[in-house]
């Protein structure tokens, strides 16, 4: 089994910055693609970046050149630096890993963490 716990988030004013981190723990063989997604009340859950295993990052046009993803596979954990924020990046936030465990590759999903951003 494994386990993703996600952390950094908090409420900022518009511009400022946060960053948060993601770490996955249990019986983990390989760490496949790595990402972050949000959701905002009655909206559906959609993709902000990802990160594949070889390092090539994948952003969302509407956090291009503000959010930055990082993965530190030592440490089996996945960053997202976020600046420049505009109160439309409030959202909850899910950490999304896909991992290899001795007897299946799966996707799992962290609990959440808020970002809410004041005008």
């Amino acid at each position: 089994q494994v386990q993703l716990v996600e952390s950094g988030g908090g409420l900022v004013q518009a511009g400022g910055s946060l960053r948060l981190s993601c770490v996955a723990s249990g019986t983990i063989i390989t760490l496949h693609t790595m990402g972050w997604y949000r959701q905002a009340p009655g909206h559906q859950r959609d993709l902000v970046a990802e990160i594949t295993r070889g390092g090539t990052a994948n952003y969302a046009d509407s956090v291009k050149g503000r959010f930055t993803i990082s993965r530190d596979d030592a440490k089996k954990t996945v960053y997202l630096q976020m600046n420049s924020l505009k109160p439309e990046d409030t959202a909850v936030y899910f950490c999304n890993v896909e991992a290899g465990t001795w007897s299946t590759v799966r996707t799992y999903w962290g609990q959440g963490t808020q970002v809410s951003v004041s005008s």
